[in-house]
């Protein structure tokens, strides 16, 4: 079967959202007609009525970080009881598993390790890309890579180009919360700042390294705060389309800091999760893929998100250490996927990192 691209945006004419008129939505407007509105854009963007997914593995590398952010339950410091860095004979034997079961891409990420230079992830990104040419290496959220250039002396640039030429692919959007200042000043005051982020993404996308755009709600943050994300995302995708789909998940906040520090505050509903998901869809026309957080909100909320503007069922995560830490176990296979895509009538396809289809089903 020959690959199609599914990257480049369709070019059809949706009219454009302002904020205002957003937030009238997001706060007045029914979830049926919220739903009714996303759908119809997801159908516009994608006719051919495929929903895909990505088999891939979750490799944390290391759960040593000094960042302290207020919302993670999975960090452990220097010297702490239960840290580590995986050797390169246990990401192998990851790796290994994950091919086993078709698995395409590794999305490889960590803490902030206080120690781990520029040459230490050369060496483990050429490793990987070396032994394993066949498999897609998606890694190094926008606090690592800016992480690594404080402490080994160089550019965020630089870094990016010496990791690209070692075999790096694209960077997940990891580390966004909400790009709104305010709220990371409370949650996650030691990370970069908002347009910090932005400049990594810029960055990497001018060097030709696409990357994905997440947001992590129901933390602290305001329904303006939610669209100032949206708008940064948007209007660093009108000049560099170089994000290739935007993920929405809620805050665990079992075991987390910041339910110690706000005890109020609660895993957010399924309603809200499908609002601001079906808000997302319509606000961010510039972003052809929009994926559903299972992961977060379980896999029937997770195929529901497919009639709200998703049209990508994430990945089969073999293997996922974060969002567990804070208490969300969920799990799915290839299989299940596939039964949850065509139960509401639409066609699965097994997708690669540029969302290009392997194999439909």
């Amino acid at each position: 079967m020959s690959k199609v691209e599914q990257n480049a945006i369709v070019k059809i004419k949706l009219p454009r959202i302002s904020k205002k008129e957003i937030l009238d939505l997001m706060q007045n407007a029914s979830l049926k007609e919220l739903g009714r509105m996303a759908y119809q854009i997801k159908k516009q963007l994608h006719p051919d009525n495929i929903t895909t997914f990505v088999v891939d593995r979750n490799i944390n590398y290391t759960n040593i970080c000094w960042v302290d952010c207020q919302f993670c339950a999975f960090k452990k410091k220097i010297n702490e009881e239960g840290t580590y860095i995986l050797s390169f004979e246990e990401i192998d034997k990851k790796i290994d598993e994950l091919l086993a079961i078709g698995g395409t891409q590794i999305l490889f990420q960590g803490g902030v390790h206080p120690k781990l230079t520029l040459e230490w992830y050369e060496d483990l990104v050429s490793h990987i890309a070396q032994k394993y040419p066949q498999i897609t290496i998606h890694g190094f959220s926008a606090i690592e890579i800016d992480y690594i250039a404080k402490i080994s002396n160089c550019s965020i640039q630089e870094v990016l180009m010496r990791l690209q030429k070692c075999g790096l692919s694209s960077i997940p959007g990891a580390g966004a919360e909400i790009l709104s200042d305010r709220v990371r000043d409370v949650i996650a005051p030691k990370k970069l700042d908002s347009e910090e982020w932005i400049d990594v993404h810029r960055t990497a996308h001018k060097l030709g390294i696409k990357s994905t755009a997440t947001m992590m709600f129901g933390s602290v943050e305001s329904d303006e705060e939610i669209i100032e994300h949206w708008e940064r995302i948007r209007t660093l995708q009108e000049e560099t389309n170089g994000f290739r789909a935007f993920i929405l998940w809620s805050f665990q906040p079992a075991f987390t800091p910041l339910q110690k520090t706000f005890p109020n505050l609660h895993k957010a509903s399924s309603n809200r999760y499908l609002r601001l998901l079906a808000c997302s869809r319509i606000f961010l026309d510039n972003f052809q893929n929009i994926q559903s957080s299972w992961v977060t909100q379980g896999s029937y909320i997770g195929q529901l998100a497919l009639l709200f503007g998703a049209n990508d069922l994430g990945s089969t995560m073999m293997e996922e250490n974060v969002v567990a830490a804070a208490g969300a176990r969920n799990s799915m296979n290839q299989q299940e996927m596939i039964e949850l895509i065509r139960d509401i009538g639409e066609l699965p396809a097994k997708r690669n990192t540029a969302y290009e289809y392997l194999e439909k089903f």
